[in-house]
């Protein structure tokens, strides 16, 4: 079961490598380079894969995580473990084309947040910024986040999202994703260079992310949306696992993932189940549409099996972490944002 005292520990957990990770980083050699890997994500997978390099005995391997890092603890903490730091804007080509070159890639960078005030500059991280990517690392393998918004939303009861489904979201946040997807397919195509677009789909930790969201919320009392019933959610740490043992399926022609757990949850059992544990009231506001975006991850299990960490532990952890007052990024998810306006 899971249970955390501090972020410390949190964070030794989420960059824990696993078997299938291990199997991977011996079957790919060369350098690692991550692309975004300030933000939520990015510092626990490039400790998992410095990690599994050294577990290896791959010492001499070098794992770059490069970045602005607005943050630098996280930058100071990545050092300190052995992963070289690059402070970097992408966007900035001068900045870009000074990038040691790495076989392998892991591609994070992107923006959601601020689109509905300033939707251009969402467009030119998620669209122009993979087109300078794809140029600076056309002989690399690459593995590139996207996200599981880029689907339509569908029957929430019905089979959920799968990867051959055809696209078409709500909201300029998701047709840019859309857009990021099809730059890098295009260049990949003409260029060749393996790549792998991994559509994740809630990932959490006790910081951040779904489950969070609404334990704080049922916590201090406040009101459940419903309107978006049902979701689903993967820890992070298998979430990181999941990315990086993409290294090992990105092709070409490209190859396209959901990555999420299996579960359909809807939120208001999730809200209930909080309010018991919390012994709080739940109240709930709007009605369940019929729709959501909910996805079907059959093929990342064929790929890697069953997530290493249930989602009732995800559940009891959550919840353990918000009753000690635990340390938040203060970054709600905004999952039920229905109008893709974020």
């Amino acid at each position: 079961m899971l249970s955390f005292e501090s972020v410390e520990q949190l964070e030794e957990a989420l960059s824990r490598p696993t078997p299938g990770v291990l199997e991977t980083l011996a079957a790919i050699p060369g350098d690692v380079l991550i692309l975004g890997a300030g933000g939520k994500m990015g510092p626990t997978l490039a400790r998992m894969v410095r990690r599994g390099c050294d577990a290896l005995g791959q010492t001499s391997r070098h794992v770059i995580a490069v970045s602005r890092f607005s943050n630098d603890r996280a930058a100071e903490e990545l050092e300190h473990v052995g992963v070289r730091v690059v402070r970097c804007d992408l966007h900035q080509r001068d900045q870009l084309a000074g990038l040691p070159d790495a076989p392998n890639i892991i591609y994070m960078a992107g923006q959601k947040f601020g689109t509905q005030t300033d939707p251009d500059a969402t467009w030119v991280a998620n669209t122009v910024l993979p087109a300078m990517i794809a140029e600076r690392f056309r002989s690399s393998r690459m593995v590139a986040l996207s996200t599981g918004c880029v689907y339509p939303l569908v029957p929430w009861k019905g089979p959920g999202s799968r990867e051959a489904d055809p696209l078409g979201p709500p909201g300029e946040y998701a047709n840019s994703c859309v857009g990021r997807e099809r730059v890098l397919s295009y260049h990949a195509n003409r260029q060749g260079f393996p790549l792998c677009l991994v559509r994740l789909c809630y990932a959490i930790d006790m910081r951040y992310g779904v489950l969070l969201d609404l334990a704080q919320r049922i916590h201090a009392g406040l009101p459940i949306d419903v309107t978006m019933p049902a979701t689903h959610v993967i820890w992070q740490g298998d979430a990181n696992a999941r990315i990086i043992q993409c290294l090992s399926h990105a092709a070409n022609p490209p190859v396209v993932v959901n990555v999420t757990g299996r579960e359909r949850l809807t939120i208001r059992d999730l809200a209930i189940h909080f309010g018991e544990r919390f012994k709080r009231p739940v109240r709930f506001v709007g009605e369940e549409a019929t729709t959501a975006w909910v996805w079907n991850a059959d093929k990342s299990y064929e790929w890697f099996g069953p997530p290493m960490v249930s989602f009732d532990d995800m559940l009891t952890a959550t919840a353990a972490w918000v009753e000690r007052g635990g340390e938040t990024l203060n970054k709600p998810t905004h999952f039920e944002v229905r109008d893709g306006q974020f």
